[in-house]
């Protein structure tokens, strides 16, 4: 919830400092291209080394990071450049961080047959915390401030770090390898080309990352100049897609053994262009939360199905490798997305950009589906 708070209430004040949406994909994009750079390498450095140990380290310095830029903004000597500097840092925390935390929930669930329900599980406590952390950030930052939730964000790591503290592991020697941080890189890489259902997942969501996923970000801009709102406007725009994402947790929480994840994924790459089809369109403010709603439901069981398929079916020895392309498809394309978006938004207006980006979601999920019955129709086919 705190991270949630730190979120909203940096886009905010980036926002009220530039009134730019250029500006805003811009510190989107500081903040999450080091998952662009870094992760297929991250991965590989993964691994080689304690998964746990590693996310340890990376909260501790996530609550540094929570921590300077809650005293910044209370001392008042801020700017929109420090900003950027401290969401780099965060986005270089952050791509160690989800890399060694997705890789070791395999090791915390013993019946493998139970990883995707723990997968969605941890997704839905992930999508309560962004349903609630907004609404709750959106009442400070209108009361208080940003300056509180930043510093709420910092006091929110006691509990996280004393989580992973009480943690009874058993955890698994790593062999002793050689090879370096390169080659493990080109490791991965082949692994990939040779592996076409996770890469063809990627390829989707890369698109996904460039073309849709960014009207995230545009979420302030969408609170002010659609609805003339204010702080409190952009909470329940927050809320409403954290709700969606949450229905869409609890959906894939529910999952039997043995569903075709990639028609789900199908499936959710239709509804989520349909709801930002939707969005573009709406100028009463409940249908607009609605389509956000369901743009976000959408997006979840897309990317959740994306990564479940990923953990249960690459190789032990690659998994982390494969989640930091998946990483890096995600949070790794989507700031070169964010600024593409911002700047087309600041160029087009608001209306159509969101309908640009609701036309190339259904191109993409139309793609996939040419895919999908291609390889069923290959699948029959005599040798």
């Amino acid at each position: 919830m705190g991270t949630w708070m730190q979120r909203i209430a940096v886009s905010w004040l980036v926002y009220r400092l530039t009134e730019s949406a250029f500006i805003l994909g811009l510190v989107s994009f500081a903040a999450l291209i080091p998952s662009l750079v870094l992760s297929p390498f991250i991965g590989s450095f993964v691994d080689r080394h304690q998964k746990y140990r590693i996310v340890v380290i990376t909260q501790c310095g996530l609550m540094l990071q929570a921590g300077a830029l809650a005293l910044m903004v209370f001392l008042g000597y801020y700017s929109v450049w420090w900003i950027g500097v401290l969401s780099l840092i965060q986005g270089v925390i952050n791509t160690f961080d989800v890399t060694a935390r997705q890789s070791l929930m395999v090791e915390l669930v013993d019946d493998k047959a139970d990883l995707p329900n723990a997968i969605a599980l941890n997704s839905s406590a992930f999508n309560a915390a962004r349903m609630l952390g907004p609404a709750l950030g959106g009442v400070l930052l209108s009361t208080y401030g940003e300056a509180v939730c930043f510093g709420v964000n910092f006091v929110s790591f006691i509990a996280v770090i004393g989580s992973l503290l009480s943690m009874r592991l058993t955890t698994k020697p790593i062999e002793a390898r050689q090879a370096s941080t390169w080659n493990g890189f080109k490791e991965g890489f082949i692994y990939l080309k040779h592996s076409p259902h996770i890469l063809s997942l990627i390829l989707l969501l890369t698109a996904s990352s460039m073309l849709i996923i960014p009207y995230t970000t545009l979420l302030p801009v969408i609170a002010r100049e659609m609805f003339d709102g204010d702080a409190t406007t952009f909470s329940w725009f927050e809320s409403a897609a954290g709700l969606g994402a949450m229905a869409g947790a609890v959906y894939m929480a529910r999952t039997p053994m043995g569903v075709n994840l990639r028609f789900r994924v199908m499936k959710a790459s239709g509804l989520f262009a349909l709801g930002i089809l939707a969005l573009s369109f709406a100028s009463w403010l409940p249908l607009a939360l609605v389509s956000t709603l369901l743009a976000s439901m959408g997006m979840m069981v897309q990317n959740s199905s994306i990564n479940t398929y990923i953990q249960t079916h690459a190789m032990p020895a690659y998994r982390a490798r494969a989640i930091s392309y998946y990483i890096m498809a995600f949070q790794g394309v989507f700031p070169l997305g964010s600024l593409f978006i911002g700047a087309l938004a600041q160029v087009w207006g608001i209306h159509y950009t969101l309908l640009f980006q609701g036309v190339a979601g259904s191109l993409i999920a139309m793609g996939f589906v040419i895919y999908i019955w291609q390889h069923i129709n290959r699948k029959y086919v005599p040798v």
